[in-house]
């Protein structure tokens, strides 16, 4: 007498497993997306810290040399000291522009553990077949 067990698995007991498999990978892919989002978003807020950095800067360098311009201006020495911080202050932008795009430059492209995962999933059934 066979047992429950040694039965062939049912047309319905097999689609049962293959949407079980389908929702598991599908779950494992939304879990590895939503922590790309996070991702994103910490990348988000820092760029955005440079960004206002790379803005604070730049202001800086236009009031300085406009305050300068205004009280200093009345004497010779005074304009090189006009020019000194206007220069000092243009340096200090360009070095955090720099800064910002090397920082860009080293950042993954977005999603790219999702991209590959699917990949990795398409290929595994193309080699089933």
């Amino acid at each position: 007498m066979e047992t429950a067990n040694s039965r062939p698995p049912s047309v319905l007991g097999s689609l049962r497993s293959l949407g079980d498999g389908l929702l598991a990978s599908v779950q494992a892919r939304v879990e590895l997306i939503a922590i790309e989002l996070q991702e994103e978003k910490l990348r988000l807020i820092q760029t955005f810290i440079w960004i206002s950095a790379a803005v604070f800067s730049g202001l800086l360098a236009i009031v300085f040399a406009s305050l300068t311009l205004v009280y200093v201006f009345w004497d010779s020495a005074r304009l090189a000291v006009l020019g000194g911080l206007a220069l000092f202050y243009a340096a200090t932008a360009v070095v955090v522009v720099v800064a910002f795009r090397r920082y860009l430059a080293r950042q993954p492209s977005p999603f790219a553990a999702t991209l590959e995962e699917i990949g990795e999933d398409r290929a595994c059934i193309r080699n089933r077949n």
